[in-house]
């Protein structure tokens, strides 16, 4: 599936070619951080997928519990994560969902570290909602 997508500020845009059925949400407390929420949802594109159009996106380099080192890539600017990818030579990026133009499309497939889940996740539906603020 072809998409585009950009920071929120607009500095940094790219495309990307993507498996829709890959994509994932994770629990993990990083990620939780990471993303100042209760999750973070993403999907992988293999680096020869990926355009950037516009922009550089600063990173920083994580070291997971196992030992492995993460780049995270964000917007300078305006701070919006962009991508996750292995610290050295990746063959893929993890694209933030909520920064592609078609993630209504994007219907994560998966759960990962959910023993990590917030316990009140479940219960989002059952929220009183409100269309806008």
């Amino acid at each position: 599936m072809k998409t585009d997508g950009r920071c929120h500020c607009g500095q940094i845009t790219f495309e990307a070619e993507v498996n829709p059925d890959d994509v994932t949400i994770c629990h993990c407390t990083d990620c939780q951080r990471f993303s100042g929420s209760a999750f973070r949802t993403s999907v992988p594109v293999p680096v020869e997928l990926f355009v950037l159009l516009s922009g550089t996106p600063n990173s920083y380099v994580k070291t997971a519990e196992s030992g492995n080192q993460r780049r995270q890539a964000f917007c300078g600017n305006c701070g919006t994560a962009i991508y996750a990818c292995a610290a050295d030579s990746p063959q893929s990026y993890s694209l933030r969902v909520g920064t592609l133009r078609q993630r209504a499309a994007l219907i994560p497939r998966r759960q990962i570290w959910r023993r990590s889940a917030l316990p009140w996740v479940n219960e989002v539906s059952v929220m009183p909602a409100s269309e806008k603020q």
